[in-house]
């Protein structure tokens, strides 16, 4: 099947936008120009939109296979071709953990039969499987919780970090808090009920411990490290100061344009881990973001439903969903002058195909593979709970206004996501990494 996308201002390799076609045959772009002509192709009228490279959303929690009640790979996946998400790296900490061969098959088996964009997935570590994160293929990279988890997933003592930084060569992507003073500092403050008080409780000090250490053992063994959602300015300044050139980072957008006072408006849904910081930390994120000190955008998509966020701290469960709204929160950023589009498509795509190795994505260039974003840049939308994709049903970013929403989103060469409406019958594929 053929598709010529026709007058629409195409973002290409060099930053620049071009105002053109592009012809997709079968799951690749085949060529980009003026007035190309349809043959067979089926067109789609991009006129008036903005074609970008489809998202690519390196941290979801997609709860399937064991919390499905929250999401699964169908909703969430639905979600994310509503937002311009075309592939994402999926996290381990399911029922049962991914932290197995057999576990990461069965994931990927249903990846296969339910998603409706491309898919790849973590393995957890453990303080006791070593020869699974060795051998577990195909496999993004290893995922390491320090802190903010419990059970066998928790990986807290630096001796059993240091064996695991010290065999294999994959990327190992840390949650960087530091455990034991979030336990110290929870028996201080465990009283209060004041959803605040979680910023509190894993303060700033305990990423920093925590992204130092990392930071440490990665040296030690030249090891690829991936911090994942940055959340503190003094993550950003050290690593403004001191990243090796094998050391990537990532913020998300809630830690860039949320902040502390997201409590008194959201309560609880403003709840998450690492938590919400000060407006001095979101300035800082922007500058070490723009500068280079972290490399791109993930969501940390984490949904838990109403009932469950309706409860009291500390009894609700950290996480918010995020994989709709993205795309739009960061393009509405760049409306505002905080940054450009280019940036933002180059912190959501170019920047995660390039640290994850990911071949043939993230660029609109012939010969890569067809998925893509148009996205509507002069016209705002407010997020609306009855329109939200996700399973769980809200979105931090309600009565939000948006601009740079998802109006179609392709995937290898297929419209899954029109205006929408969403073709069902659309199945992703597993992602390989080099």
């Amino acid at each position: 099947m053929a598709l010529l996308i026709q007058n629409a201002n195409v973002l290409l390799p060099s930053g620049e936008f071009f105002l053109g076609d592009v012809r997709i045959e079968g799951d690749r772009i085949s060529e980009i120009g003026s007035k190309l002509t349809s043959g067979d192709a089926e067109i789609i009228d991009a006129t008036g939109l903005t074609l970008l490279p489809g998202v690519i959303d390196p941290q979801v929690h997609f709860r399937e296979p064991g919390l499905e009640y929250k999401e699964d790979l169908f909703t969430a996946s639905r979600a994310c071709a509503r937002g311009g998400v075309t592939s994402f790296l999926e996290m381990p900490n399911t029922r049962p953990l991914t932290t197995t061969q057999e576990t990461l098959d069965d994931k990927l088996k249903r990846a296969s039969e339910k998603c409706l964009v491309n898919y790849g997935f973590f393995i957890g570590a453990t303080p006791a499987n070593q020869s699974d994160l060795l051998t577990a293929n195909p496999v993004c990279g290893i995922k390491i919780f320090m802190g903010s988890m419990h059970g066998d997933l928790l990986v807290d003592e630096e001796a059993a970090l240091d064996a695991i930084f010290s065999k294999g060569e994959r990327l190992i992507a840390v949650h960087a808090e530091d455990q034991a003073r979030i336990r110290d500092r929870r028996a201080e403050y465990g009283d209060s009920t004041e959803p605040k008080i979680h910023s509190v409780i894993q303060d700033n000090q305990a990423a920093l411990n925590a992204t130092e250490l990392a930071l440490k053992l990665s040296k030690k063994y030249h090891r690829r490290l991936h911090i994942l959602h940055m959340s503190t300015a003094e993550e950003a300044e050290l690593m403004q100061r001191d990243k090796p050139e094998w050391v990537t980072a990532e913020v998300t957008p809630q830690h860039l344009v949320l902040n502390t006072s997201a409590y008194e408006t959201i309560g609880t849904m403003a709840q998450m881990n690492p938590p919400l910081r000060s407006p001095h930390d979101n300035e800082v994120l922007w500058q070490a973001l723009r500068n280079g000190a972290i490399d791109f955008i993930a969501t940390d998509h984490a949904p838990h439903t109403l009932e469950e966020k309706a409860q009291s701290y500390p009894k609700s469960p950290s996480g918010m969903p995020g994989v709709e709204t993205s795309l739009a929160v960061m393009l509405t950023q760049a409306a505002q002058g905080r940054c450009t589009v280019a940036q933002v498509s180059n912190w959501m795509s170019t920047a995660v195909a390039k640290a994850y190795r990911i071949p043939n994505k993230g660029l609109i260039e012939p010969g890569y593979d067809a998925d893509l974003v148009l996205v509507d840049l002069n016209r705002s939308h407010p997020v609306l709970r009855e329109e939200v994709a996700s399973k769980c049903g809200w979105n931090p970013f309600e009565g939000w206004e948006l601009t740079g929403w998802a109006q179609v989103t392709i995937v290898n060469g297929q419209v899954v996501y029109d205006r929408g409406k969403f073709n069902n019958e659309i199945r992703g594929r597993a992602l390989r990494f080099g």
